[in-house]
Protein backbone atom coordinates (compact mmCIF):
# COMPACT_ATOMS: atom_id res chain seq x y z
CA UNK A 1 0.00 0.00 0.00
CA UNK A 2 1.05 3.38 -0.39
CA UNK A 3 0.24 6.72 0.73
CA UNK A 4 -0.73 9.30 -2.21
CA UNK A 5 -2.22 12.80 -2.52
CA UNK A 6 -3.98 14.47 -5.37
CA UNK A 7 -5.46 18.15 -4.68
CA UNK A 8 -5.49 21.87 -5.63
CA UNK A 9 -4.54 25.03 -3.68
CA UNK A 10 -3.98 29.11 -3.77
CA UNK A 11 -0.27 27.89 -5.07
CA UNK A 12 -1.44 25.61 -7.73
CA UNK A 13 -4.59 27.39 -9.00
CA UNK A 14 -6.30 30.74 -9.06
CA UNK A 15 -8.68 31.66 -7.02
CA UNK A 16 -11.34 31.54 -9.51
CA UNK A 17 -10.84 27.98 -10.02
CA UNK A 18 -11.16 27.26 -6.20
CA UNK A 19 -14.34 28.69 -5.83
CA UNK A 20 -15.63 26.31 -8.38
CA UNK A 21 -14.25 23.53 -7.09
CA UNK A 22 -15.22 23.90 -3.40
CA UNK A 23 -16.77 21.33 -1.64
CA UNK A 24 -19.55 21.76 0.56
CA UNK A 25 -19.97 19.84 3.53
CA UNK A 26 -22.36 17.38 2.73
CA UNK A 27 -20.15 16.46 -0.16
CA UNK A 28 -17.00 15.91 1.70
CA UNK A 29 -18.43 12.99 3.25
CA UNK A 30 -19.73 11.50 0.05
CA UNK A 31 -16.34 11.89 -1.11
CA UNK A 32 -14.65 9.73 1.24
CA UNK A 33 -17.31 6.86 0.92
CA UNK A 34 -17.01 7.10 -2.63
CA UNK A 35 -13.29 7.11 -2.45
CA UNK A 36 -12.93 4.14 -0.03
CA UNK A 37 -15.43 1.98 -2.39
CA UNK A 38 -13.14 2.87 -5.29
CA UNK A 39 -10.74 -0.79 -6.33
CA UNK A 40 -7.43 0.84 -5.65
CA UNK A 41 -8.18 2.82 -2.55
CA UNK A 42 -8.26 1.17 0.78
CA UNK A 43 -8.43 4.62 2.90
CA UNK A 44 -9.26 8.13 2.51
CA UNK A 45 -9.39 11.87 4.24
CA UNK A 46 -10.10 14.61 2.82
CA UNK A 47 -8.95 18.33 3.79
CA UNK A 48 -11.33 21.13 2.49
CA UNK A 49 -10.60 24.57 3.59
CA UNK A 50 -10.79 28.02 2.12
CA UNK A 51 -7.79 27.59 0.10
CA UNK A 52 -6.88 23.81 -0.59
CA UNK A 53 -8.91 20.48 -1.47
CA UNK A 54 -6.90 18.04 -0.97
CA UNK A 55 -7.58 14.29 -1.16
CA UNK A 56 -5.19 11.76 1.07
CA UNK A 57 -5.55 7.67 0.42
CA UNK A 58 -4.25 4.75 0.86
CA UNK A 59 -3.74 3.14 -2.80
CA UNK A 60 -2.49 -0.07 -3.66
CA UNK A 61 -1.56 1.13 -7.56
CA UNK A 62 -0.19 4.44 -8.16
CA UNK A 63 -1.64 5.59 -12.07
CA UNK A 64 -4.95 4.11 -11.17
CA UNK A 65 -4.85 6.38 -7.91
CA UNK A 66 -4.38 9.30 -9.45
CA UNK A 67 -6.60 8.78 -12.08
CA UNK A 68 -9.57 7.48 -9.38
CA UNK A 69 -8.92 10.77 -6.34
CA UNK A 70 -8.90 13.11 -9.77
CA UNK A 71 -12.16 11.78 -11.14
CA UNK A 72 -13.46 12.10 -7.57
CA UNK A 73 -12.80 15.55 -7.01
CA UNK A 74 -14.56 16.99 -9.86
CA UNK A 75 -17.44 14.53 -9.31
CA UNK A 76 -17.95 16.09 -6.29
CA UNK A 77 -16.71 19.69 -6.50
CA UNK A 78 -18.16 22.37 -8.98
CA UNK A 79 -15.69 21.71 -11.15
CA UNK A 80 -15.11 19.21 -14.51
CA UNK A 81 -12.23 17.35 -14.44
CA UNK A 82 -10.93 19.24 -17.70
CA UNK A 83 -10.49 22.32 -15.82
CA UNK A 84 -9.07 21.09 -12.46
CA UNK A 85 -6.73 18.90 -14.14
CA UNK A 86 -4.01 21.83 -14.89
CA UNK A 87 -3.94 22.86 -11.20
CA UNK A 88 -3.96 19.53 -9.77
CA UNK A 89 -1.01 18.58 -7.50
CA UNK A 90 0.45 14.75 -6.63
CA UNK A 91 2.07 14.23 -4.46
CA UNK A 92 3.40 9.76 -3.14
CA UNK A 93 4.93 8.64 -0.34
CA UNK A 94 7.57 10.44 1.63
CA UNK A 95 6.61 13.33 -0.74
CA UNK A 96 3.24 13.23 0.56
CA UNK A 97 4.13 13.03 4.20
CA UNK A 98 6.30 16.14 3.82
CA UNK A 99 3.21 17.95 2.18
CA UNK A 100 1.17 17.27 4.66
CA UNK A 101 3.73 18.35 7.66
CA UNK A 102 4.55 21.36 6.07
CA UNK A 103 0.91 22.67 5.68
CA UNK A 104 0.23 21.28 9.46
CA UNK A 105 3.35 23.71 10.64
CA UNK A 106 1.75 26.91 8.58
CA UNK A 107 4.91 26.65 5.71
CA UNK A 108 2.32 26.18 3.10
CA UNK A 109 -0.80 28.56 3.82
CA UNK A 110 -1.12 31.82 2.31
CA UNK A 111 -0.48 33.85 5.32
CA UNK A 112 3.04 31.66 6.70
CA UNK A 113 2.68 30.17 9.97
CA UNK A 114 -1.13 30.68 10.71
CA UNK A 115 -2.58 28.27 13.00
CA UNK A 116 -5.90 27.47 12.17
CA UNK A 117 -4.89 25.02 9.48
CA UNK A 118 -4.46 22.77 12.76
CA UNK A 119 -7.88 22.95 13.85
CA UNK A 120 -8.90 21.61 10.25
CA UNK A 121 -6.58 18.96 9.99
CA UNK A 122 -8.16 17.72 13.26
CA UNK A 123 -11.47 18.24 12.17
CA UNK A 124 -10.50 16.08 8.55
CA UNK A 125 -9.12 12.92 10.71
CA UNK A 126 -12.39 13.25 12.43
CA UNK A 127 -14.13 13.14 9.96
CA UNK A 128 -12.58 10.29 8.39
CA UNK A 129 -12.68 8.20 11.65
CA UNK A 130 -16.15 9.04 12.18
CA UNK A 131 -16.85 7.37 8.75
CA UNK A 132 -14.42 4.67 8.88
CA UNK A 133 -12.37 5.47 5.66
CA UNK A 134 -9.56 6.28 7.96
CA UNK A 135 -7.63 3.03 9.08
CA UNK A 136 -3.83 2.23 10.33
CA UNK A 137 -1.53 4.35 8.03
CA UNK A 138 -3.90 7.83 7.85
CA UNK A 139 -4.29 7.98 11.65
CA UNK A 140 -0.85 7.82 12.13
CA UNK A 141 0.13 10.51 9.45
CA UNK A 142 -2.73 13.42 10.48
CA UNK A 143 -1.90 12.30 14.51
CA UNK A 144 1.97 13.07 13.30
CA UNK A 145 0.63 16.04 11.31
CA UNK A 146 -1.32 17.38 14.30
CA UNK A 147 2.06 16.76 16.74
CA UNK A 148 4.56 18.48 14.31
CA UNK A 149 2.71 21.46 13.65
CA UNK A 150 2.36 21.68 17.45
CA UNK A 151 5.91 21.02 18.06
CA UNK A 152 6.81 23.95 15.49
CA UNK A 153 4.78 26.29 16.93
CA UNK A 154 6.23 25.80 20.15
CA UNK A 155 9.94 25.34 19.38
CA UNK A 156 9.92 28.09 16.89
CA UNK A 157 9.45 32.19 16.15
CA UNK A 158 6.94 30.75 13.07
CA UNK A 159 3.88 32.52 14.52
CA UNK A 160 5.86 35.80 14.21
CA UNK A 161 6.27 34.91 10.20
CA UNK A 162 2.83 35.56 10.14
CA UNK A 163 -0.72 35.60 11.26
CA UNK A 164 -4.31 33.97 10.93
CA UNK A 165 -6.05 35.81 7.63
CA UNK A 166 -8.38 37.11 9.94
CA UNK A 167 -5.56 39.22 11.44
CA UNK A 168 -3.51 40.09 7.94
CA UNK A 169 -6.99 40.91 5.98
CA UNK A 170 -7.89 43.45 8.70
CA UNK A 171 -4.22 44.87 8.48
CA UNK A 172 -5.09 45.28 4.25
CA UNK A 173 -8.29 47.13 5.47
CA UNK A 174 -6.45 49.27 7.67
CA UNK A 175 -4.08 50.10 5.14
CA UNK A 176 -0.83 50.93 7.41
CA UNK A 177 -2.74 51.78 10.10
CA UNK A 178 -2.78 49.70 13.85
CA UNK A 179 -5.58 48.09 13.32
CA UNK A 180 -6.28 48.58 17.44
CA UNK A 181 -6.26 52.02 16.03
CA UNK A 182 -7.95 51.84 12.87
CA UNK A 183 -11.01 49.14 14.07
CA UNK A 184 -11.67 51.71 17.93
CA UNK A 185 -15.40 52.08 18.32
CA UNK A 186 -16.53 51.12 14.69
CA UNK A 187 -19.31 49.48 13.81
CA UNK A 188 -18.52 46.02 12.85
CA UNK A 189 -21.09 43.28 10.91
CA UNK A 190 -20.00 39.77 11.10
CA UNK A 191 -21.88 37.38 8.73
CA UNK A 192 -21.82 33.51 9.90
CA UNK A 193 -20.91 31.95 12.79
CA UNK A 194 -18.89 29.23 12.00
CA UNK A 195 -15.07 29.07 13.61
CA UNK A 196 -13.65 31.75 10.85
CA UNK A 197 -16.24 33.75 11.48
CA UNK A 198 -15.70 33.38 15.74
CA UNK A 199 -12.13 34.60 15.20
CA UNK A 200 -13.03 37.17 12.96
CA UNK A 201 -15.58 38.83 15.61
CA UNK A 202 -12.82 38.00 18.44
CA UNK A 203 -10.36 39.54 16.96
CA UNK A 204 -12.55 42.75 15.97
CA UNK A 205 -13.98 42.74 19.63
CA UNK A 206 -9.96 42.62 20.87
CA UNK A 207 -9.25 45.39 19.02
CA UNK A 208 -11.85 47.80 20.15
CA UNK A 209 -14.99 48.47 18.22
CA UNK A 210 -17.78 50.26 20.04
CA UNK A 211 -20.62 47.79 18.35
CA UNK A 212 -20.92 43.97 16.98
CA UNK A 213 -23.72 42.68 15.34
CA UNK A 214 -23.47 38.51 14.00
CA UNK A 215 -25.62 37.79 11.66
CA UNK A 216 -26.28 33.99 10.64
CA UNK A 217 -28.87 31.48 8.76
CA UNK A 218 -29.13 29.90 12.33
CA UNK A 219 -30.06 33.27 14.69
CA UNK A 220 -29.46 30.65 17.76
CA UNK A 221 -25.98 30.17 16.57
CA UNK A 222 -25.34 34.05 16.57
CA UNK A 223 -26.49 34.41 19.50
CA UNK A 224 -24.43 31.84 21.40
CA UNK A 225 -21.78 33.60 19.82
CA UNK A 226 -22.87 37.30 21.07
CA UNK A 227 -22.96 35.65 24.71
CA UNK A 228 -20.16 34.07 24.39
CA UNK A 229 -17.88 37.46 22.89
CA UNK A 230 -19.91 39.34 25.76
CA UNK A 231 -19.25 37.18 28.60
CA UNK A 232 -15.87 36.37 28.10
CA UNK A 233 -15.03 40.31 28.90
CA UNK A 234 -12.57 39.92 25.87
CA UNK A 235 -9.15 41.70 26.44
CA UNK A 236 -9.22 45.25 24.54
CA UNK A 237 -12.54 45.69 24.53
CA UNK A 238 -14.44 49.08 24.44
CA UNK A 239 -15.57 49.67 27.29
CA UNK A 240 -19.62 50.41 25.80
CA UNK A 241 -19.15 47.71 23.40
CA UNK A 242 -22.55 46.29 22.38
CA UNK A 243 -23.40 43.38 20.91
CA UNK A 244 -26.12 41.54 19.18
CA UNK A 245 -27.25 38.99 16.91
CA UNK A 246 -29.45 39.09 13.63
CA UNK A 247 -31.60 37.12 11.27
CA UNK A 248 -29.80 37.03 7.32
CA UNK A 249 -32.70 38.69 6.47
CA UNK A 250 -31.81 41.94 8.36
CA UNK A 251 -28.52 42.00 6.57
CA UNK A 252 -29.21 45.12 3.95
CA UNK A 253 -30.83 47.56 6.78
CA UNK A 254 -27.49 46.09 8.71
CA UNK A 255 -25.39 47.63 6.10
CA UNK A 256 -26.35 50.89 5.67
CA UNK A 257 -25.08 51.79 9.65
CA UNK A 258 -21.81 49.84 9.17
CA UNK A 259 -18.02 50.82 9.00
CA UNK A 260 -17.15 47.04 8.48
CA UNK A 261 -18.21 43.75 7.44
CA UNK A 262 -16.32 40.11 7.75
CA UNK A 263 -18.49 37.60 5.77
CA UNK A 264 -17.92 33.60 6.17
CA UNK A 265 -20.37 31.58 4.90
CA UNK A 266 -20.60 28.22 3.58
CA UNK A 267 -23.21 29.62 0.77
CA UNK A 268 -22.74 28.06 -2.48
CA UNK A 269 -23.69 31.57 -4.01
CA UNK A 270 -23.21 34.86 -3.55
CA UNK A 271 -23.97 36.71 0.02
CA UNK A 272 -23.77 40.07 -0.43
CA UNK A 273 -24.72 40.91 -4.24
CA UNK A 274 -23.23 44.17 -5.61
CA UNK A 275 -26.76 45.52 -6.36
CA UNK A 276 -27.45 44.70 -2.17
CA UNK A 277 -24.46 46.37 -0.80
CA UNK A 278 -24.92 49.88 -3.01
CA UNK A 279 -28.85 49.83 -2.41
CA UNK A 280 -27.86 49.63 1.50
CA UNK A 281 -25.24 52.18 1.04
CA UNK A 282 -27.38 54.89 -1.15
CA UNK A 283 -26.60 58.57 0.99
CA UNK A 284 -24.20 56.77 2.99
CA UNK A 285 -20.43 58.13 1.61
CA UNK A 286 -18.70 56.95 4.80
CA UNK A 287 -16.47 54.55 4.12
CA UNK A 288 -17.15 51.01 4.24
CA UNK A 289 -14.67 47.98 4.89
CA UNK A 290 -15.67 44.61 3.35
CA UNK A 291 -13.47 41.23 4.51
CA UNK A 292 -14.29 38.51 2.11
CA UNK A 293 -12.85 35.28 3.82
CA UNK A 294 -15.34 32.57 2.28
CA UNK A 295 -14.38 29.84 -0.36
CA UNK A 296 -16.46 30.24 -2.87
CA UNK A 297 -16.57 33.84 -2.17
CA UNK A 298 -19.64 35.57 -0.06
CA UNK A 299 -19.02 39.36 -1.67
CA UNK A 300 -19.76 40.35 -5.10
CA UNK A 301 -16.45 41.48 -6.64
CA UNK A 302 -18.39 44.60 -8.41
CA UNK A 303 -18.43 46.10 -4.81
CA UNK A 304 -15.03 47.14 -5.56
CA UNK A 305 -16.78 49.81 -7.90
CA UNK A 306 -19.05 51.24 -5.26
CA UNK A 307 -17.85 54.34 -4.16
CA UNK A 308 -16.25 54.47 -0.50
CA UNK A 309 -15.94 50.30 -0.43
CA UNK A 310 -13.01 49.01 0.01
CA UNK A 311 -13.24 45.33 -0.30
CA UNK A 312 -10.24 42.64 0.35
CA UNK A 313 -11.05 39.11 -0.36
CA UNK A 314 -9.09 35.38 -0.55
CA UNK A 315 -7.80 37.04 -3.85
CA UNK A 316 -6.19 39.63 -2.71
CA UNK A 317 -4.84 38.61 -0.04
CA UNK A 318 -3.07 35.97 -2.15
CA UNK A 319 -1.59 38.69 -4.06
CA UNK A 320 -0.35 40.80 -0.64
CA UNK A 321 1.21 37.95 1.43
CA UNK A 322 3.09 36.89 -1.22
CA UNK A 323 5.11 39.80 -0.74
CA UNK A 324 4.93 39.09 2.93
CA UNK A 325 7.77 39.25 5.49
CA UNK A 326 9.46 35.42 6.00
CA UNK A 327 10.92 34.96 9.46
CA UNK A 328 14.08 33.17 10.22
CA UNK A 329 12.59 30.92 12.10
CA UNK A 330 10.91 29.19 8.85
CA UNK A 331 14.20 27.56 8.23
CA UNK A 332 13.79 26.31 11.44
CA UNK A 333 10.30 24.41 10.60
CA UNK A 334 11.92 23.15 7.35
CA UNK A 335 14.22 21.35 9.41
CA UNK A 336 12.08 20.05 11.40
CA UNK A 337 9.43 18.77 9.00
CA UNK A 338 12.46 17.15 7.77
CA UNK A 339 13.61 15.33 10.48
CA UNK A 340 9.82 14.24 11.20
CA UNK A 341 9.35 13.14 7.78
CA UNK A 342 12.13 10.43 8.10
CA UNK A 343 11.06 9.60 11.45
CA UNK A 344 7.36 8.67 10.04
CA UNK A 345 9.25 7.15 6.98
CA UNK A 346 11.23 4.79 9.40
CA UNK A 347 8.44 3.84 11.87
CA UNK A 348 6.02 3.07 8.88
CA UNK A 349 8.63 0.91 7.32
CA UNK A 350 9.46 -0.57 10.94
CA UNK A 351 5.48 -1.44 11.52
CA UNK A 352 5.31 -2.81 7.81
CA UNK A 353 7.81 -5.90 8.78
CA UNK A 354 6.37 -6.18 12.44
CA UNK A 355 3.42 -8.42 11.13
CA UNK A 356 6.01 -10.94 9.72
CA UNK A 357 7.99 -11.10 12.96
CA UNK A 358 4.96 -11.70 14.80
CA UNK A 359 4.01 -14.60 12.69
CA UNK A 360 7.54 -15.97 12.61
CA UNK A 361 7.68 -15.85 16.06
CA UNK A 362 4.38 -17.67 16.38
CA UNK A 363 5.50 -20.19 13.88
CA UNK A 364 8.49 -20.78 16.37
CA UNK A 365 6.53 -20.91 19.52
CA UNK A 366 4.55 -23.83 17.62
CA UNK A 367 7.40 -25.58 16.80
CA UNK A 368 8.16 -25.82 19.74
CA UNK A 369 5.08 -26.72 21.65
CA UNK A 370 4.70 -29.71 19.04
CA UNK A 371 8.29 -30.71 19.90
CA UNK A 372 7.58 -30.84 23.54
CA UNK A 373 4.40 -32.71 23.21
CA UNK A 374 6.25 -35.34 20.89
CA UNK A 375 9.14 -35.43 24.03
CA UNK A 376 5.96 -36.26 26.33
CA UNK A 377 4.97 -39.19 24.14
CA UNK A 378 8.35 -40.19 24.00
CA UNK A 379 9.37 -39.73 27.86
CA UNK A 380 6.02 -40.18 29.37
CA UNK A 381 8.18 -40.67 33.03
CA UNK A 382 9.27 -36.97 33.02
CA UNK A 383 7.79 -34.91 36.27
CA UNK A 384 6.26 -31.52 35.77
CA UNK A 385 9.63 -29.95 37.27
CA UNK A 386 11.66 -32.06 34.40
CA UNK A 387 9.01 -31.08 31.65
CA UNK A 388 8.95 -27.22 32.67
CA UNK A 389 12.78 -27.13 32.32
CA UNK A 390 12.86 -28.49 29.30
CA UNK A 391 10.29 -26.56 27.89
CA UNK A 392 12.19 -23.52 29.52
CA UNK A 393 15.48 -24.21 27.96
CA UNK A 394 13.76 -24.93 24.37
CA UNK A 395 11.86 -21.87 24.25
CA UNK A 396 15.28 -19.95 25.41
CA UNK A 397 17.04 -21.73 22.24
CA UNK A 398 14.87 -20.61 19.94
CA UNK A 399 14.47 -17.06 21.61
CA UNK A 400 18.27 -16.37 21.28
CA UNK A 401 18.44 -17.54 17.82
CA UNK A 402 15.50 -15.30 16.43
CA UNK A 403 16.73 -12.43 18.68
CA UNK A 404 19.20 -11.13 16.66
CA UNK A 405 17.77 -11.63 13.29
CA UNK A 406 14.68 -9.85 14.24
CA UNK A 407 16.00 -7.36 15.44
CA UNK A 408 18.42 -6.21 13.04
CA UNK A 409 15.41 -7.02 10.09
CA UNK A 410 13.44 -4.70 11.91
CA UNK A 411 16.48 -1.50 11.95
CA UNK A 412 17.10 -2.69 8.23
CA UNK A 413 13.50 -2.46 7.29
CA UNK A 414 13.02 1.16 9.11
CA UNK A 415 15.99 2.63 6.22
CA UNK A 416 14.66 3.79 2.68
CA UNK A 417 14.83 0.84 0.48
CA UNK A 418 13.82 -1.77 3.14
CA UNK A 419 10.57 -3.08 2.49
CA UNK A 420 11.75 -5.86 0.81
CA UNK A 421 13.37 -7.22 3.91
CA UNK A 422 9.89 -8.71 5.23
CA UNK A 423 9.26 -10.40 1.74
CA UNK A 424 12.72 -12.05 2.47
CA UNK A 425 12.03 -13.16 5.95
CA UNK A 426 8.68 -14.70 4.62
CA UNK A 427 10.34 -16.66 1.95
CA UNK A 428 13.19 -17.94 3.91
CA UNK A 429 10.94 -19.25 6.66
CA UNK A 430 8.38 -20.25 4.65
CA UNK A 431 5.69 -18.30 6.42
CA UNK A 432 2.08 -18.90 5.74
CA UNK A 433 1.02 -15.56 4.00
CA UNK A 434 -2.94 -15.95 5.80
CA UNK A 435 -0.81 -15.58 8.77
CA UNK A 436 1.07 -12.77 8.14
CA UNK A 437 -2.26 -11.08 6.99
CA UNK A 438 -4.07 -12.34 9.94
CA UNK A 439 -1.45 -10.06 12.22
CA UNK A 440 -2.35 -6.85 9.97
CA UNK A 441 -5.95 -6.74 9.97
CA UNK A 442 -5.47 -7.56 14.15
CA UNK A 443 -3.67 -4.69 14.30
CA UNK A 444 -5.77 -2.34 12.05
CA UNK A 445 -8.57 -2.77 14.13
CA UNK A 446 -6.74 -2.17 17.04
CA UNK A 447 -5.35 0.71 16.02
CA UNK A 448 -8.88 2.08 14.33
CA UNK A 449 -10.54 1.26 18.05
CA UNK A 450 -7.30 3.35 19.84
CA UNK A 451 -8.10 5.90 17.68
CA UNK A 452 -11.68 6.02 18.19
CA UNK A 453 -10.89 6.33 21.36
CA UNK A 454 -8.37 9.28 21.09
CA UNK A 455 -11.26 11.06 19.29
Amino acid sequence: MTLLVVGLSHRSAPVSVLERAALAPEARGKLLQDAVSAEPVTESAVLSTCNRIELYADVDKFHAGVAELSTLLARHSGAGLEELTPYLYVHYEDRAVHHLFSVACGLDSMVVGEGQILGQIKDALAVAQELHTAGRLLNDLFQQALRVGKRAHSETGIDKAGQSLVTFGLEQLADGQDVETWAHGKRALVIGAGSMSSLAATTLVRAGIGELIVANRTVGRADRLVQILTEAGSPGAAKALTARAAAMTSVPDELALADIVVSCTGATGLVLAGEMVAAAREGNTAPLALLDLAMPRDIDAAVHRIEGAHLVDIESLADASADAPMAADVDKVRGIVSDEVAAFGAAQRAAHITPTVVALRTMAADVVAGEIARLDGRLPDLDDKQRAEITQTVRRVVDKLLHAPTVRVKQLASEPGGAGYAEALRELFDLDPQTVAAVSRADTRADRHDARERA
